[in-house]
């Protein structure tokens, strides 16, 4: 689960994570207030507008109907009710959102930490995260921070220093001490990065994150080290015990499609493609990916319906499959095991049965426990839905209708 900047930040504080202050606004009147209390509490005109999405390259990017980017400076009061009314309510269109961009229903406002006038500052670039292959977690960090940091991962892989910590044992000060020292810190800086790096990790052990990320962390001109961006990712399959947490979770910034397959306990995921899929397994479902491709297409989802699909859940799994407008035909995958064939055969023909005319053409692959009986239901059926035994002839069915 993700989770807004301005969220993100909040948590941080509470760990003593050194954070650039704001306040979030939802109107341009709230954001005018909140720029009044920042420059009480900084004594300094210069403000930060922030577009709050679900997205990164929030400062490159730009809002479609105004133009104005995503990530703005105010040079006084004046300014930041026009350049907030540019923001708000905007499509924010960035290298991660697509080309139809987010809708920026929340801005944050805080203070501008780059200290116009005083010697430019510096940018490192930190995250936590998961080493699923190494079984520990590891700490990210570059000199080159900012908003080209997926250039220097690409071109200058050498650029990123990695220290890894084990689960067990957790993060030692001399482990913070030696990324702070690689980032080229000494003297107050150095002490005050070891802090920052400590108090992050126990904030992402806390909080069951699967990633922390903070993109600039910034070495002010006076020495402080501060969170200016924090993206922090959270793991689904610990919100049971993170309450508080999952009280942030904000539904607007989530696909509508992936909210409704999750009420029906089935883990869909949104992609480009022009062929649906459903199929029990993740492995399985990751196959029949790569087969779409290999046959001309391109899967429009992950669906997984698990080992206990019933005709309640297949009938689910289609209609939501059915309101992508993208999809052009669907390949339902499964190897009958834990799930009988013919109940999901039968899953299929209700769910034909009761949605009506599907105007797009249903191949179903059936293997395993009652096969031979899942496609006798299907062909006797009298839907227009085509039925395959073998892997290859699935393909040559999808080949054939795309």
């Amino acid at each position: 689960m993700n989770i807004h900047e301005y969220q993100a930040k909040e948590i941080l504080a509470r760990y003593g994570v050194a954070i650039q202050r704001g306040k979030v606004a939802s109107t341009v009147d709230e954001a005018i207030s909140a720029a009044q209390d920042i420059q009480k509490e900084t004594n300094s005109d210069w403000l930060v507008i922030k577009a709050q999405i679900h997205a990164g390259g929030r400062g490159k990017g730009k809002i479609n109907e105004t133009g104005s980017h995503g990530v703005i400076l105010a040079k006084n009061i004046d300014q930041v009710g026009p350049k907030s009314a540019a923001i708000l309510g905007g499509m924010l269109v960035t290298h991660q959102t697509g080309p139809e961009g987010k809708k920026v229903n929340k801005i944050l406002i805080a203070e501008d930490v780059y200290y116009p006038g005083a010697s430019k500052p510096k940018e490192y670039y930190l995250s936590i995260l998961l080493d699923r292959g190494a079984g520990q977690n590891v700490i990210m960090a570059s000199t080159e921070g900012g908003m080209d940091i997926e250039t220097v991962a690409k071109n200058t892989p050498e650029k990123i220093i990695k220290e890894w910590i084990d689960p067990a044992i957790g993060l030692g000060r001399f482990q913070a001490q030696k990324v702070a020292f690689a980032l080229g810190l000494n003297g107050t800086s150095l002490k005050k990065m070891v802090k920052f790096i400590q108090a992050l990790y126990e904030a992402f052990q806390d909080t069951d994150s699967a990633m922390f990320e903070i993109n600039p962390v910034l070495k002010t001109s006076d020495e402080k080290i501060l969170a200016v961006d924090a993206k922090v990712n959270i793991d689904d399959n610990a919100l049971f015990r993170q309450k508080e947490i999952l009280e942030l979770r904000d539904l607007s910034e989530e696909d509508p499609l992936e909210i409704a397959a999750a009420t029906h306990g089935l883990n869909y995921v949104k992609l480009n493609g022009n062929v649906g899929c459903m199929v029990n397994g993740a492995g399985l479902a990751m196959a029949t990916m790569d087969m779409i491709k290999l046959s001309g297409g391109e899967p429009a989802n992950f669906l997984d319906v698990g080992g206990g699909a019933s005709a309640k859940t297949v009938e689910a799994g289609f209609r939501i499959i059915l309101k992508d407008p993208k999809v052009k035909a669907i390949l339902v995958n499964i190897f009958g095991g834990i799930v009988r064939c013919d109940r999901v055969a039968n899953g299929v023909v209700e769910a034909c049965k009761k949605i009506g005319s599907i105007e797009v053409p249903i191949i179903v692959r059936l293997q395993g426990t009652n096969a031979e009986e899942g496609v006798k239901i299907i062909e006797s059926s009298g839907l227009k839905v085509t039925s395959a035994i073998l892997l290859k002839d699935a393909a040559q069915r999808v080949k054939e209708v795309l």
